[in-house]
């Protein structure tokens, strides 16, 4: 299976980083091709609202702005499945997926009819964030973000783990380890 990951982290060698390395390892061991992202190397802006995608619906993105995000659906589409990896950002997705996420406006059409299709429905979809505090009155409202986003764009959730204490990438224990090990072997899962 390919499985694109797509880390959203400002950090390039941050905790964030560092779990989705151990869980595109993990991938790897299973058998699985692994095609990594890092946001910060691509050109994404914001949705302008234009509804250009809505009025010219397609078969391929059709953003009518002229930075990375096409090119990014494109890797998106040709993903079995996709892991998205942020750190916990104001109880939400760090900015520099944010735009990304917003993006994915441009993959489904007829949404809240019986018309609602997606570019990407079907594929698994994960989800791996950290934050410093804990899961409750937390990280929970950026997992519904996630379940809302994988219902719009009508992806079967795979996995999702968040990893709470997070301080430095060098105190992540044995434990999380076998968490990341965890989300990649439900990711893998058939």
């Amino acid at each position: 299976m390919k499985v694109l990951c797509i880390l959203g982290s400002p950090r390039k060698n941050g905790n964030t980083a560092t779990v989705l390395g151990w869980v595109e390892r993990e991938l790897r061991d299973l058998g699985h091709e692994i095609d990594h992202v890092d946001i910060n190397t691509h050109r994404v802006n914001g949705c302008l609202e234009c509804y250009y995608c809505v009025r010219n619906p397609s078969d391929v993105p059709n953003c009518v702005q002229k930075d990375d995000a096409n090119a990014l659906f494109a890797r998106v589409m040709s993903a079995e499945a996709i892991l998205l990896a942020s750190p916990l950002f104001f109880w939400s997705f760090s900015a520099q997926i944010r735009p990304l996420l917003d993006r994915f406006y441009c993959l489904v059409t007829g949404y809240g009819t019986p018309e609602h299709k997606s570019l990407i429905a079907g594929r698994r979809i994960a989800l791996l964030m950290t934050g410093a505090d804990a899961y409750a009155d937390n990280a929970e409202f950026a997992v519904e973000i996630f379940r809302r986003i994988a219902k719009y764009v009508q992806c079967e959730i795979a996995g999702e783990l968040y990893v709470s204490q997070c301080t430095t990438p060098d105190e992540l224990g044995a434990d999380v380890r076998e968490q990341a090990a965890r989300l990649a072997g439900e990711i893998a899962a058939p």
